[in-house]
């Protein structure tokens, strides 16, 4: 049997300058290391996370991956975001406001099943996805999800979060004024 848990972090990591809310990890059993982790800090949008975790919920296998990498630039691209010159695994939205990278993961607090990410030298790649609206002003949320897990699963989060459809907020951060379209509900 496979399953996944969802948590509040006991641990401080930060993603950025943000503290970890919640972390979703994949486990064989109950008793088992985790086999991958996501994190997310609070203010990561409660859609891209919902459909995360829908699409967990959907899977045979929550450990094992279907797609390669490119599953998440093509949802990225497929809502519009531009993929960086330098970095060809980097994406950001067309206002540079928020991105998602596939890049080596920082060595504090990120765990993964996979023996050869703890090897220093293997510098095991994840996906982190952010949004600082203003440059320099700091993060408004962080996302990262560790080496193993499956692509496709990340693809679902990207897709989420490029999405152009507009989502109901009762209030917007301060730092993202003029970086979002309004609309009014009905």
């Amino acid at each position: 049997m496979s399953w996944a848990q969802w948590v509040l972090a006991d641990e401080p990591i930060l993603l950025g300058d943000q503290p970890v809310a919640w972390t979703v990890s994949a486990r064989a059993t109950p008793d088992s290391l985790p086999q991958w982790n996501a994190y997310f800090s609070a203010g990561t949008p409660p859609e891209a996370v919902t459909d995360f975790l829908f699409a967990l919920e959907d899977r045979p296998d929550p450990a094992h991956g279907y797609a390669g990498p490119q599953a998440v630039l093509d949802a990225l691209a497929g809502g519009g975001w531009v993929r960086d010159i330098d970095t060809p695994t980097a994406m950001s939205d067309p206002r540079l406001a928020a991105g998602m990278v596939l890049t080596t993961l920082p060595d504090d607090g990120i765990q993964d099943g996979d023996p050869l990410v703890l090897d220093p030298e293997a510098e095991a790649a994840g996906w982190q996805a952010w949004c600082e609206p203003r440059m320099g002003a700091g993060l408004l949320w962080a996302a990262m999800f560790s080496a193993s897990t499956p692509h496709d699963l990340v693809a679902v989060f990207a897709a989420s979060l490029a999405s152009p459809a507009p989502v109901l907020r009762h209030t917007l951060p301060q730092s993202s004024e003029g970086q979002l379209t309004v609309q009014p509900t009905i």
